[in-house]
């Protein structure tokens, strides 16, 4: 594919109907609300879309917004958004010079008790909801976008790809940005056995996000032109 524009026309998801015509952020943003394009939107509190720059250099694309998220309305503000933000910052990255969404509006959860537990979305939802990922690149056209965990990359980069296997790799060519990579979600360092595993889990998430920020342009990354 040569540009984003294809990939938006490549999701034929079910919530394409749901799509503006105007597909700036800020009509997205609004547009989301009335999202019906699969059954999540019934037992979420609200969609919550991606915040950030309109000329955010980076775009950081996660699986699905989480209990919290999806009670305030706004992407990573969770225990796995608190780590995010901590990598950044150690890679020499401002978080507020980025944008950053899921592959999911809706939170898809499980109740254990008085908790709503995290339930991985299926196949059919993730790609029912693709068109306003899409269209979110489209807009932002990000020079680096990152991809957390397995299902984002799997949104973007086709059900065959392996974080585990190309998880740090610089890809080109895929016509979503310039440079595209895959690393783990902050979730799954926070799910580590025990504290040395957390502290492996962090600095390879560290080491990642230093990879992509030469890439990022005066003002986000250290060290780059």
């Amino acid at each position: 594919m040569d540009s984003v524009t294809t990939l938006v026309d490549l999701y034929r998801g079910n919530a394409l109907a749901f799509l503006p015509a105007t597909r700036d952020l800020g009509r997205l943003r609004e547009a989301v609300q009335g999202c019906q394009g699969c059954d999540l939107y019934r037992d979420a509190a609200q969609a919550v879309f991606g915040e950030g720059k309109r000329t955010a250099r980076l775009v950081l694309v996660g699986e699905q917004p989480g209990d919290r998220e999806d009670l305030s309305g706004h992407p990573f503000v969770g225990p796995a958004g608190h780590l995010l933000d901590e990598a950044l910052a150690a890679a020499g990255i401002d978080r507020s010079l980025t944008y950053v969404t899921n592959a999911v509006k809706h939170f898809k959860w499980t109740l254990r008790g008085k908790r709503r537990l995290h339930q991985k979305p299926r196949q059919d939802e993730i790609e029912a909801c693709g068109p306003w990922l899409a269209a979110e690149i489209e807009a932002v056209r990000p020079e680096v976008l990152v991809c957390l965990g397995a299902t984002a990359a799997q949104a973007l980069l086709g059900r065959s790809f392996r974080v585990t296997q190309r998880r740090g790799e610089l890809i080109r060519d895929t016509g979503l940005a310039p440079i595209v990579m895959a690393t783990v979600h902050p979730s799954s360092v926070l799910r580590a056995r025990d504290a040395e595993e957390r502290r492996q889990g962090r600095e390879l998430l560290i080491e990642n996000l230093r990879q992509v920020a030469p890439f990022l342009g005066h003002g986000l990354g250290k060290g780059a032109g």
